[in-house]
Formats: structure tokens, C-alpha cells, sequence
């Protein structure tokens, strides 16, 4: 709270609630006792309204000369609303900027102070000048600073961080690189090399995802030179890869790949292509009819292995 001029001025104390309220009361009795103590009147100013939001934006409109105040609920200032054990989980992701200690810009937790504070005396370095210092910190060896409470992965992430503060612990991402103007199954044509990542994986292969908006299928015989038991020992969701297109079935949305770019087109096993060509070719021939047993003209059904060698004969 900014220091107030002990001078004839009138301090404002606004109250975000009507008058009688908890805190009008207490913000009168506490305005009566600084009135009497510094000498100096204190005014209380109701602005209900909003849940004191309106008192608020008052006192932050105001001028900041230190003659206005703002009382809030008593249940606000002194209910914590980040206990000890929130804090202890979510410090090491805050980062402070221009805070009385350089490290709460890091993304060092205070718990893990004290081992900074150790190899800033090993370094014989000032925390500012060893922040980003990738040379001496590279001289440090971790397993100095290990103790009961900080293994080694925990000083080495602490060291990493020093030398680059505000780095994403996260590892690289990479995406799959689409080939620019395939964007639909019309433009996709047998014998291209695309780029995609794959979505799923199925005991009968793996969908890729080329940028069609529609998963192409390698089937599992497609997947490797060699036998191929578990399609998951080759590939896995969330890879990229490199594939080749055998077949497309626009009418049915399937798309037939490969992951051997060696593979000569229309060579398509098990894929999209040769399942539409087996259709397209028309239904099959129906097997050959049994001669069902007859016994004195009368034609029995052959329901059952029992009736058919049952002692019958057929004609």
C-alpha cells in the first residue's frame, strides 16, 4: 500500500458494498481509528454493485497519489485461495519476470533452490552471470550436487535449465509434410510417394493419413520385405512415414498403400484396389448342388450328417 501524506487531504476508503453491510462497518470503525491515530480524515465511499467489481474500477481509475483505498471482503483477504500443496505443484510452471530472485523466472522449483544455491558456490559465479553461462556450466559435473532429497536426472534438468532458462522441457515435434496439391482422392494417382502419419494400427495393417482427408490402408503384407506377425513391431500411431499409392477406389473411398516404394503398381495384396476389382468382376459362380436322398419318391432334406448316411442312397 502506498505511503499516505500526513497533511489536511482527505483519504477515500471505497467499499464495493451498500452501507451496513460486514464491510461498510468494519471500513468506518477501521476509518475512525486511522482518523484519530494519524490525525488526518478518512472518508468511506460506498460503490456497490458487481460483487465490489464497481468499487474496484474505481480505485484503479484513480489518481495513484495514496488518498484512495480499497477495502475489499474480509472473506477475500484472508481466505487463501492457493493452498501450500496447490502451490507445490504448480510453482515450477509460474514464471516470475523481474522478481527479487532471477530463479522464479526459470523454470527451476523453489524446492530446488538450495541446489542452485550449491552450484553457485561451486561455480564461484554470481546467479545473474551464471544464467545462460552454457561453458561453465558444462565444467560442472551433476553427480556433485546429488543428495537424499535431488537424484541426478533432477540436477541435470536443474543444470539444462541455467544454461538455457525459459526452454520448452518438451521434445521437438514433428509433423507429417503434406504434398502440396493433393488435398482430395481426385488427386491422388497410383504410383505416387507420399508423405503421411499414421492414425491407426490393426492386426490387418495400418491407416495413414496422407492429407486427403480420407486414411489410406498398408495392409500388413505390404509393410516389409520379410513376414510380418505384429503390424505394431513396424509401425506405431503418431509415426511418419513414407508411402506409395497402389490403388485408389474413389467410389468406395479406399485407398491401398504401401510402405515398400520398390512395389510395382497394381501388385495391390489384400489392399482397397483388389477388393473393388473382385466385386467389380460380378458374383461368383454358386457351388454345385448335393443330390438330396430320396426314399420311395419322396426327396428328404439332407439337413443333417445323420440323415444323409443314415442307411439312404441317393438316386
Amino acid at each position: 500500500m502506498p505511503r499516505i501524506p500526513i497533511t489536511g487531504h482527505s483519504v477515500r476508503m471505497v467499499v464495493g458494498f451498500a452501507p451496513g453491510g460486514g464491510t461498510d462497518i468494519l471500513a468506518r470503525l477501521m476509518g475512525q481509528w486511522l482518523s484519530e491515530r494519524l490525525g488526518q480524515p478518512f472518508v468511506v465511499e460506498n460503490r456497490p454493485g458487481a460483487g465490489s467489481n464497481i468499487g474496484t474500477e474505481a480505485v484503479v481509475n484513480a489518481i495513484p497519489d495514496g488518498y484512495t483505498l480499497l477495502l475489499v471482503a474480509p472473506g477475500a483477504a484472508i481466505k487463501p485461495r492457493l493452498g501450500p500443496k496447490a502451490f507445490e505443484q504448480c510453482a515450477g510452471f509460474l514464471r516470475i519476470a523481474n522478481g527479487d530472485d532471477p530463479l522464479d523466472a526459470s523454470g527451476v522449483h523453489p524446492e530446488a533452490y538450495p541446489v542452485v544455491r550449491r552450484i553457485i558456490q561451486a561455480a564461484k559465479s554470481d546467479i545473474k552471470d551464471l544464467i545462460g553461462n552454457a561453458a561453465t556450466l558444462r565444467e560442472l559435473t551433476p553427480q556433485t550436487f546429488v543428495d537424499d532429497t535431488f537424484g541426478l536426472p533432477t540436477v541435470t534438468d536443474i543444470l539444462r535449465e541455467l544454461e538455457k532458462p525459459g526452454r520448452d522441457p518438451r521434445p521437438a515435434f514433428k509433423a507429417a509434410v503434406f504434398k502440396e496439391g493433393v488435398e482430395t482422392l481426385n488427386d491422388l494417382a497410383p504410383g505416387m510417394v507420399l508423405e503421411g502419419v499414421v492414425t491407426n494400427v490393426a492386426a490387418f495393417g495400418a491407416f495413414i493419413d496422407i492429407g486427403v482427408h480420407q486414411d489410406g490402408l498398408v495392409h500388413v503384407s505390404a509393410m516389409a520385405k520379410t513376414f510380418v506377425k505384429d503390424p505394431r513391431s513396424i509401425v506405431k500411431p503418431g509415426d511418419i512415414v513414407r508411402v506409395k499409392v497402389l490403388d485408389v477406389d474413389r467410389p468406395r473411398k479406399r485407398i491401398a498403400l504401401t510402405l515398400r516404394l520398390d512395389d510395382e503398381v497394381g501388385r495391390n495384396p489384400g489392399g482397397a484396389g483388389e477388393v473393388a476389382a473382385r466385386a467389380d468382376n460380378g458374383s461368383r459362380n454358386p457351388p454345385p448342388s448335393r443330390k438330396e436322398p430320396t426314399l420311395g419318391g419322396v426327396t428328404w432334406p439332407c439337413n443333417s450328417r445323420a440323415i444323409c448316411t443314415g442307411g439312404l442312397s441317393g438316386n
